[in-house]
């Protein structure tokens, strides 16, 4: 019962530092292309059918347009698909939210994937204050530094 205990003790502790390298790293890829090339190759080595992580490998693939020479729009149209489909799928997940609302503020605007914005906003408003901590920093950090947010908005998260 103990080694039952112990595994599953060192799964979650290992998945744990996964999602949070993948939340540090998605946090500065747009910095850079090859903090962007980082993000990527770290969503592509995740495995599993967990939510979230999808959610930043889908975004991974969209982030994959900005430096490809070839199929950009391929990329952008299969990345936004997948995460259209893990929200539908799991649409109370704020973390997704913040996945969706960030690609689409940082997207050109040519590319017609913005539709979500204010709902994705208003959702992460909403339900702000129902999260654990470690999620309400992830997203306060995101709206501090958001162009969708207003001032009076930011000052609500606390």
């Amino acid at each position: 019962m103990k080694l039952f205990l112990s595994l599953i003790t060192a799964f979650i502790f290992f998945f744990q530092s996964d999602l949070e390298a993948l939340r540090n790293s998605y946090a500065k890829a747009n910095q850079s292309n090859a903090n962007t090339e980082a993000f990527i190759n770290l969503a592509e080595k995740q495995s599993g059918s967990d939510a979230v992580i999808n959610g930043y490998k889908a975004a991974a693939q969209i982030m994959e347009a900005k430096i490809a020479k070839k199929n950009r729009k391929a990329l952008v149209k299969t990345g936004a698909t997948s995460l259209e489909n893990i929200i539908k799928n799991n649409p109370n997940n704020i973390e997704l939210r913040v996945i969706r609302l960030s690609v689409q503020e940082n997207i050109p605007k040519i590319v017609g994937y913005r539709g979500s914005m204010k709902d994705d906003k208003a959702f992460l408003i909403n339900n702000y204050s129902k999260q654990n901590a470690t999620m309400k920093s992830y997203v306060k950090k995101f709206a501090m530094q958001s162009k969708s947010f207003t001032d009076t908005e930011r000052a609500t998260l606390k």
